[in-house]
């Protein structure tokens, strides 16, 4: 069975379609009807000679294609569904160092020697310092001139870039220079910022190598912190120089803008459902930051290759071809969800795939960005309890980042 609302030339991972909304009414349209769809692309305006790819749109398809690497790859082609025309494919290849385009067995290496920065003991020695910065942040916004100001820059920006800094030790100078760097790397789609891909790629090498000198320096005077573990003494099984590399490159942008943008997403979302606020408000549930990542999904989608000819969703999936997962599809599957398009802090259960589909690739640092989000929200309720929106928010042209570049407020 076809799919008679979706246009010719639609395209889940077009830009410009996602600087304006997230396409929930086409993705609807899919699970009921075609819940596997191939999406043609012309030419290679991805950056793949390949003519498009398979849109999955279903809960159930979604954690199937996450929990079998070994059929569906994110090193062959990597997990980043969309560049451009402009692209060269060796570098698109040089994305394979880092963890999120690696397969089993080395990512199960590499994983096991960065999970150590993730264990429930080193997020709680966190804890109290990332409340104390929560509630100072909170603080200084609602001190700002005026009483309006930029919810992004002001507050959702700033607890998730210093939770990354506390927890490997990037000292208090240097962090704006993180941060920039971060926003230059999955900015060059958005003309607004006039950013080149050139600057981009230059941004990514400047966090690899900032990061290589910190393992450089560490194994020099080794110290009693989370870099000197996770590259000290390379032969028992740590990171050498590159591979830290490459792991502070993910942290930049897995660590930093997608807590940046759930949190911005979840304010959003409270101020436009305004009993959910008040609940919240009076409540406090332990449920909240759970729906507020299921109602953000703030990546759209990851890709992977098909390493083999195989079957998903009743539709023939040849080796080769690239097959999209849409979190924020597979977030508002009424099959899992009871009126998933109902903002619900209190849902419980909430398997939401917001942190992703299970599997190898399941998000490192999900504990941390939860904690986060309950701390960021709950200084904001004792601090700007009558916080109101001052206008719609603007979203970030990206075709893999469910992203918001501002949201102005109001302390009301």
């Amino acid at each position: 069975m076809t799919c008679p609302a979706l246009p010719d030339g639609f395209d889940f991972t077009d830009p410009d379609l996602l600087q304006s909304r997230v396409p929930l009414p086409e993705f609807a349209e899919l699970r009921r009807a075609e819940p596997v769809r191939w999406i043609p692309q012309p030419g290679n305006i991805a950056g793949f000679q390949d003519g498009g790819y398979w849109a999955v749109t279903r809960h159930a398809d979604v954690k199937y294609v996450s929990t079998h690497p070994e059929i569906f790859s994110s090193y062959l082609n990597t997990a980043i569904i969309r560049f451009n025309e402009r692209i060269e494919r060796d570098a698109i290849d040089a994305q394979r160092l880092i963890l999120l385009n690696m397969d089993p067995p080395e990512h199960t290496r590499v994983r096991g020697i960065v999970q150590r920065v993730f264990t429930p003991r080193a997020i709680r020695a966190l804890e109290e310092r990332l409340r104390n910065r929560a509630h100072a942040i909170v603080e200084s916004a609602s001190a700002l001139p005026g009483g309006s100001f930029d919810f992004v820059t002001q507050v959702a920006c700033e607890l998730p870039l210093q939770a990354i800094a506390e927890l490997i030790g990037i000292p208090q100078d240097d962090r704006a220079k993180i941060f920039d760097w971060s926003n230059k790397m999955i900015s060059y789609d958005d003309p607004e910022y006039a950013i080149s891909e050139q600057v981009g790629q230059e941004s990514a090498m400047e966090v690899i190598a900032y990061a290589m000198n910190m393992a450089a320096d560490r194994k020099q005077c080794p110290a009693k912190d989370i870099v000197t573990t996770l590259v000290a003494a390379e032969d028992e099984g740590n990171l050498n120089s590159d591979e830290f590399g490459f792991f502070v490159l993910m942290l930049a942008v897995a660590g930093n803008e997608t807590t940046r943008n759930a949190i911005t997403h979840g304010m959003h979302a409270f101020l436009t459902h305004p009993d959910q606020w008040e609940l919240y408000k009076a409540e406090r549930p332990s449920t909240a930051a759970e729906e507020i990542v299921r109602w953000a999904a703030p990546v759209n989608a990851f890709q992977r290759t098909a390493t083999q000819d195989t079957e998903l969703g009743g539709k023939q999936i040849k080796k080769g071809d690239r097959v999209g997962i849409f979190y924020a599809a597979a977030n508002h599957d009424p099959e899992v969800f009871e009126n998933p398009d109902v903002f619900d802090i209190t849902r419980d259960p909430n398997p939401h795939l917001g942190f992703g589909g299970g599997g190898p690739h399941y998000c490192l640092g999900k504990s941390l960005a939860v904690l986060e989000i309950d701390l960021i929200f709950n200084a904001i309720a004792d601090a700007m309890p009558n916080l109101r929106a001052a206008g719609d928010p603007r979203r970030l042209r990206s075709a893999w980042i469910n992203g918001v570049k501002e949201l102005q407020v109001t302390l009301g």
